[in-house]
């Protein structure tokens, strides 16, 4: 097991649907428990992070001599080591997390600049007042894209041409930057992302036979959760948002749709990565395939 976790938990899983499967019915329950169990295997950077994040403000110690955010940076930086020593990982997703690392710190950057959130604890790992974890939360997102995409066999049907999703990424982006000092264009964004997805159709297989649906369903609905988590964030004092300084409250529901065009952008980098990486394939058994 701990020389090959995956083959081993790949075997498990076989024998489990071995000994469970007699009919429609078991059959159906045990696609449903596969595919959340799927969902919670792709999330396992992102929900080590997100348990650090509130564990450390239950329990850190205020007076400890390495401020929290740096607990919080090394103990990213650790998860991220352990994963690919016992190749829970792949260099591939590993080569993920680094972009999206280096695009979201840019951007963290330029945001607490722009005073669209604090970060209102110390810390010795930073660059510009951004504490290096916070990189780490916009990894997780291309962590979990890159593993669902494995995970779930991802297919496509009229998948929009790559040069056309990058200019809508690229186009995201820049306006997460531009609409401070002029006019914000993300509802003509949103609709792109209708006219250029609204089409396509994704298939996933959660245990053995691949399902559907709509693209930009499957977007929106990751969205939400990535918002569901900042709240947890957010509550955790990670960083805080303009009127949460003398007291905690939801996270505005419109920033549901900054992280929807983040998952585009997201979504792109994905995409591009596993076309580079076509035919390419992983010598071990993924433990949920």
């Amino acid at each position: 097991m701990f020389r090959d976790p995956r083959a081993f938990l790949h075997a498990r899983r076989e024998a489990w649907r071995a000994g469970f499967v007699r009919g429609p019915v078991t059959r159906f329950l045990f696609e449903f428990v596969a595919f959340g169990i799927k969902q919670a295997w792709a999330c396992l950077f992102g929900g080590a992070m997100v348990a650090l994040l509130l564990g450390t403000y239950l329990f850190y110690p205020g007076d400890a001599l390495l401020p929290r955010y740096d607990f919080l940076t090394l103990s990213a930086l650790a998860i991220q080591i352990g994963l690919i020593a016992t190749r829970l990982e792949s260099w591939e997703e590993a080569r993920v997390i680094l972009v999206f690392h280096i695009v979201g710190t840019v951007m963290e950057i330029f945001k607490t600049y722009a005073g669209s959130w604090i970060y209102p604890e110390d810390a010795y790992l930073r660059i510009a007042g951004v504490p290096l974890f916070s990189g780490f939360m916009y990894a997780a997102v291309g962590s979990y894209l890159a593993r669902v995409w494995r995970i779930f066999d991802f297919r496509f049907d009229r998948f929009p041409p790559l040069w056309l999703q990058g200019l809508l990424a690229l186009a995201i982006y820049i306006n997460f930057f531009t609409h401070h000092y002029t006019v914000d264009i993300r509802w003509g964004l949103y609709a792109a992302t209708l006219l250029i997805y609204g089409p396509c159709v994704i298939w996933f297989r959660p245990d053995e036979k691949h399902r559907f649906m709509p693209l930009v369903i499957g977007l929106l609905l990751v969205a939400l959760f990535i918002w569901f988590a900042e709240n947890i964030g957010t509550f955790a004092r990670a960083w805080t948002y303009p009127g949460q300084e003398n007291g905690w409250h939801m996270v505005s529901i419109q920033k549901l749709g900054s992280w929807y065009l983040l998952m585009i952008i997201s979504f792109v980098l994905v995409a591009v990565v596993h076309r580079a990486g076509a035919g390419k394939d992983d010598d071990i058994p993924h433990p949920f395939p």
